[in-house]
């Protein structure tokens, strides 16, 4: 509630997240969240704070003109207006990952397609078995 969209901000909401998650997994629970994370500083803190092999980096790669297309709520023209400062890829930088466990090009994927690409991945690592699932 506190945050907007300075790298500041941006850095402290990935903490926030990081630090919830973390106490959820050590709790037994598996957690997935997904955030504009636009700095791998950050996602990299995430991934220190938990064990290897309980993080799992997705990249939702989807091009700028097509997150424009797709944008309902018209974030995208009140930053290219100047009414919304610091707005990731507008504004304000975002470094794409460069290691991601996952790539899903939302360009030529569907919603459905880029879910069961990662079901599948979580059933591979042995995260879930194929039958503890259902959309």
């Amino acid at each position: 509630k506190d945050l907007g969209f300075t790298d500041a901000d941006r850095v402290e909401n990935i903490r926030r997240v990081a630090e919830v998650s973390k106490l959820m997994v050590d709790a037994g629970l598996l957690v997935m969240t997904a955030f504009i994370s636009p700095f791998r500083a950050e996602r990299r803190l995430a991934r220190e704070m938990l064990e290897e092999g309980e993080f799992i980096e997705v990249h939702v790669d989807t091009p700028l003109n097509v997150a424009e297309e797709r944008d309902v709520k018209g974030l995208y023209k009140k930053a290219r207006r100047g009414e919304l400062k610091n707005f990731t890829g507008i504004d304000s930088a975002y470094e794409q990952p460069e290691n991601p466990e996952i790539r899903l090009d939302t360009a030529a994927l569907s919603a459905d397609e880029a879910a069961d690409a990662v079901i599948e991945l979580l059933t591979e690592k042995g995260i879930i078995g194929s039958g503890d699932w259902s959309i």
